[in-house]
């Protein structure tokens, strides 16, 4: 295992780890999956120019967007549980239901 592929992979386990142990908090957990995203676009990126593949270099362009998307929308259920329930709590997203 070279050093980038145990970096990477450390972190994507750091940020899993994170998000099971630290359910409390919504921007926490939201951080943690960040995190882990961050790590696979970084991977996923060094490997497309690792293989030189071109037909491959959209591919991490295409799963920073759908992250961009994710942190948006997880970001807009923060802002609406703080609001409505003054507080970021995961408990509190059981009272969200539609």
């Amino acid at each position: 295992m070279t050093p980038t592929h145990f970096a990477f992979s450390s972190a994507f386990t750091l940020g899993l780890l994170g998000l099971t142990f630290h359910r409390t908090y919504l921007l926490s957990a939201l951080l943690c999956l960040e995190g882990m995203m961050l790590s696979l676009f970084i991977a996923l990126s060094l490997w497309t120019l690792k293989l030189d593949m071109i037909g491959y270099s959209a591919s991490p362009l295409l799963l920073l967007a759908f992250s961009a998307c994710e942190a948006s929308a997880g970001l807009a259920l923060l802002v609406a549980t703080a609001r409505t329930h003054s507080s970021n709590h995961l408990q509190n997203l059981n009272l969200l239901k539609c």
